[in-house]
């Protein structure tokens, strides 16, 4: 998505190790008209899958999965990475790691909000290793729900994420693509 690469190109920094800030738009502060444009293109993209819910973590893929659930018309599930005292004691819970936090976070969703014979769609802000969005899919296959898409903001290519998807046999779609992080240059896939 041209104005999503763009925007990258022009405020995105590469920190190093693999890590690219992007939090002036996406996750800190949110460009509100950039995010509603990608869950434009996100809801033109998944429109015929059947979802009946999106399902993301907590807290930078809220931004994305909220404007492409307004554009299909459906809630929004996170997966919280602290249990609050308002969700029961019984709940859905699965590891997995945290790459800007360099260690395994918590993901958690209640049985309230992720059941059986729900159909899934993942959107989150990054696609790198997979390992956060493949929590997000233990979390709904143990509800018994059904992955039927992935979208991702931003997939780091050069990390593998979309060969650890491949499995699951569902369309996964990323907005921007970054084939390289090397040195302090952000290189762009396609």
């Amino acid at each position: 998505m041209k104005e999503l690469v763009e925007k990258i190109a022009r405020e995105g920094k590469n920190l190093g190790n693999g890590i690219l800030k992007v939090d002036g738009f996406v996750n800190h502060q949110v460009d509100a008209r950039l995010m509603d444009a990608c869950g434009r293109e996100f809801a033109r993209i998944f429109k015929d899958l059947g979802a009946t819910k999106i399902l993301t973590a907590e807290i930078s893929g809220i931004a994305p999965a909220v404007t492409t659930a307004i554009h299909l018309g459906l809630p929004v599930v996170y997966a919280r990475k602290n249990k609050p005292v308002t969700m029961p004691d019984q709940v859905f819970l699965t590891l997995a790691p945290s790459h800007t936090k360099g260690r395994m976070v918590e993901l958690i969703v209640s049985p309230e909000y992720l059941s059986n014979g729900t159909k899934v769609l993942i959107i989150d802000d990054f696609l790198a290793s997979g390992a956060t969005i493949l929590g997000l899919v233990r979390l709904a296959q143990t509800a018994g729900a059904e992955i039927v898409g992935i979208g991702a903001l931003i997939e780091k290519t050069f990390e593998g994420g979309r060969d650890a998807l491949a499995s699951l046999g569902v369309p996964v779609e990323s907005l921007a693509k970054i084939s390289s992080l090397d040195g302090d240059k952000i290189e762009f896939a396609d």
